[in-house]
């Protein structure tokens, strides 16, 4: 009778672990201003029965030091751009995905299947692609001098307050760009010079300081900035509601583009939910719902035809050639990328 009892007993256990305790939740990690919370949870759940819970970041380097603290143990999903993946798989920060509960996941362009960063899709799926670049008021700001990010990193040719972005690779690649420099550059001596640029432009007087790119966007929105670094899909949401007062640019110097993505940390606790949101967004109008609110391209070939018609014309959203040739996207710099930090704290302490 004991024994059947302990049986009975290691049995619920493994199924409250493996089954019942999947089914019922769901935490995730991502970008602030992202998705439509709200929404997103209540069809997640009124379609799956599983409560979805977000904590949001601001960067990349947040993102990884929260799971590098425990975080990897705490969420079901996280977002990382394309350039951490090398930390994340170095560090065994998250596991393989299981395809065979991804069945959306042929729903993907070619480009976004096997690339460099994940061949094969075998960690992660992709959520959103996008840019860095330049928001502007247009009643404080000339469309000339947007052209050239000497508007923001010469003091002399500034055209009026400005934010930069509280975000250590996408600040400095814009610096190094504008330099002239390979973005992911390793040279010692172009990183100081685009350290020693971004800490002139930081004291000088129309820069505001540092701001992630949702808080910029919202100052430039409102009044009290008349630029702001930005992703361009934060930027949009604004400019499309107001295109005669605000605009997005990518200057002639060039800007980032990236891609984000869907991983499981190595430790989830839910990792059949995890999959099934995964699949959930690949959904094709899933996918165009989640554009159609953050203004920032899809990468499901399927979604294309639930996309806005105007946004897909939208060379800010959907770069055309000519802007595609003046985007390049951040690459993990190894060993370098201890120059970069150093610089970066430099930058902010002075």
């Amino acid at each position: 009778m004991k024994r059947t009892i302990f049986v009975v007993m290691l049995l619920l256990s493994v199924f409250i672990r493996t089954g019942f305790a999947e089914d019922k939740e769901l935490r995730i990690f991502s970008w602030s201003e992202y998705m439509d919370e709200r929404k997103f949870s209540a069809d997640f759940k009124k379609e799956t029965g599983i409560n979805v819970k977000i904590d949001v970041y601001e960067n990349n380097e947040d993102m990884l030091a929260k799971l590098q603290a425990g975080g990897v143990n705490q969420y079901d999903i996280i977002i990382p751009s394309d350039y951490i993946m090398s930390t994340l798989l170095a560090q065994k920060l998250i596991q393989p995905l299981n395809h065979s509960k991804i069945p959306n996941l042929k729903n993907v362009m070619a480009q976004f299947k096997n690339t460099p960063y994940d061949p094969g899709s075998k960690y992660t799926a992709p959520w959103q692609w996008g840019s860095v670049g330049l928001m502007y008021n247009k009643n404080k700001v000339s469309a000339e001098a947007v052209k050239s990010w000497s508007v923001i990193f010469d003091p002399k040719k500034q055209a009026g307050t400005f934010w930069l972005m509280d975000s250590v690779r996408d600040t400095m690649n814009l610096a190094l760009l504008y330099l002239g420099y390979d973005m992911n550059s390793t040279n010692p001596q172009e990183i100081k010079k685009a350290a020693e640029m971004i800490i002139a432009a930081k004291n000088s007087r129309n820069c505001r300081g540092f701001k992630p790119g949702v808080g910029g966007k919202n100052d430039v929105d409102a009044g009290a900035a008349a630029m702001a670094i930005v992703y361009n899909g934060d930027a949009m949401r604004a400019v499309i509601n107001d295109p005669k007062r605000l605009g997005f640019v990518i200057p002639k110097e060039g800007g980032e583009i990236w891609v984000d993505l869907m991983a499981i940390p190595a430790h989830a606790p839910h990792v059949d939910a995890a999959h099934k949101w995964i699949n959930w967004i690949l959904d094709p109008k899933r996918g165009a719902m989640l554009s159609n609110y953050n203004r920032y391209a899809t990468p499901n070939q399927e979604s294309l035809p639930y996309i806005i018609a105007k946004d897909k014309k939208l060379d800010e959203i959907y770069p055309g050639t000519e802007t595609m040739k003046r985007l390049h996207f951040t690459k993990d710099l190894g060993s370098a990328n201890r120059l970069v930090d150093e610089a970066w704290t430099k930058i902010k302490s002075h």
